[in-house]
This record gives C-alpha cells, sequence and structure tokens, in this order.
C-alpha cells in the first residue's frame, strides 16, 4: 500500500519483482539502476549467495517527478528466487503496491515458472490482495536464446488473465523499461 507523506507532499509507492530463481529479475533492476540519472535513483542493495543473486532484496527507489503536487517514487524489490526463501518472498510482498512477474523463457524452466506464480497468488492471498486487481504485470524474459518457448504457449501457461506483459532480454535491456512503464502506470491509477 503506497505511503502518503502530506507533510512533505511525497508518495512512496512499492514494486515487486517475483519470479523463478535465476529468471532476470535482478538483471531488470540493475539494468534500471544503471540507465536512470545518478540524481534520480537511490542507492542499490543487493545481498548475494552461493546459490542466488540475490538473497533477500534488491532495493531502487526512483523519483518520478510530481503528480498531483507530490513528489512520487517508486521502491524496487526482488524476491528471492528459491522456494526455500519463500519467508522472505512474503515478507518482501507485504505492503506491495504493483507486481513484475518475471518469467524465463526458457522450455526447461516451464514448470518453475508456473510453480513461482503458484507461489506468488498463495502469498498474496496470505495479505488479502486479488491478483485481478493487484497492479500486476508479466515479462517474459530470455527471448533471445534459441530454446525460448513461443509466446503463445507462454502466454496459455502463465497469463490466463490477459494481464499486460512483454518481451525481454534484461540483459541487452530490451523491454525492461516497457516493463516498468507499464506496471507504474497502473499502479499511478490505482492511486487514483
Amino acid at each position: 500500500m503506497s505511503m502518503i507523506n502530506y507533510a512533505s507532499r511525497e508518495i512512496n509507492c512499492k514494486i515487486v519483482y517475483y519470479g523463478p530463481g535465476l529468471c532476470g529479475k535482478t538483471t531488470n533492476l540493475e539494468y534500471v539502476y544503471n540507465k536512470v540519472r545518478p540524481e534520480t535513483r537511490g542507492k542499490l542493495i543487493s545481498l548475494a549467495t552461493e546459490t542466488e543473486r540475490t538473497l533477500f532484496f534488491d532495493f531502487l527507489p526512483v523519483d518520478l517527478g510530481s503528480i498531483r503536487g507530490f513528489n512520487t517514487r517508486f521502491h524496487l524489490y526482488t524476491v528471492p528466487g528459491q522456494v526455500y526463501y519463500n519467508a522472505s518472498r512474503r515478507l518482501i510482498l507485504k505492503g506491495v503496491d504493483g507486481v513484475v512477474f518475471v518469467a524465463d523463457s526458457q522450455a526447461e524452466r516451464m514448470d518453475a515458472n508456473y510453480a513461482s506464480m503458484q507461489n506468488l497468488y498463495e502469498n498474496l492471498a496470505e495479505y488479502g490482495y486479488d491478483p485481478r486487481t493487484l497492479p500486476m504485470v508479466i515479462q517474459y524474459n530470455k527471448r533471445d536464446l534459441a530454446n525460448a518457448v513461443n509466446l503463445g504457449e507462454l502466454r496459455a501457461q502463465l497469463n490466463p488473465d490477459s494481464l499486460a506483459d512483454f518481451e525481454a532480454v534484461a540483459t541487452k535491456g530490451m523491454g525492461v523499461f516497457d516493463t516498468l512503464k507499464a506496471v507504474s502506470k497502473l499502479v499511478i491509477k490505482s492511486l487514483g
């Protein structure tokens, strides 16, 4: 839930990047961090383990400027990809305003994508969030790989509700900002 500070005239919104391990969540945030102007971003905090690039979260406030006289900042988080860290995943979702589900397009990762999507829905339900009304987009990452599943099959498996979705190659920046802009617009629209 976005936090509005009337004294400082600031709105803070939380967007969480969710998905299976090594699907590109952290790569998305690193790309955004490296491309936005330094004066509009906060410090990127990354905690890595031996098997995962992100254990807890990456935190990146991005200043969006003024909306209705309020300065708006998005705080971008990733969750750990391994189900083993589900308690951390759930905790990071607390107070979420929008979600980007990052799917790995590789054929051998379809089961992991589906399991992670189901886990996302379960964790959202723990906080009383309805995935049909929460601002959410899907990003199909790693579209450049030879073993990438065709887009129609990805949509049938992971997007039966016809959410906004984007193809991406996060390592090259393709689709990264399209995804972020789409979820940001949905979050801002939900504030109105």
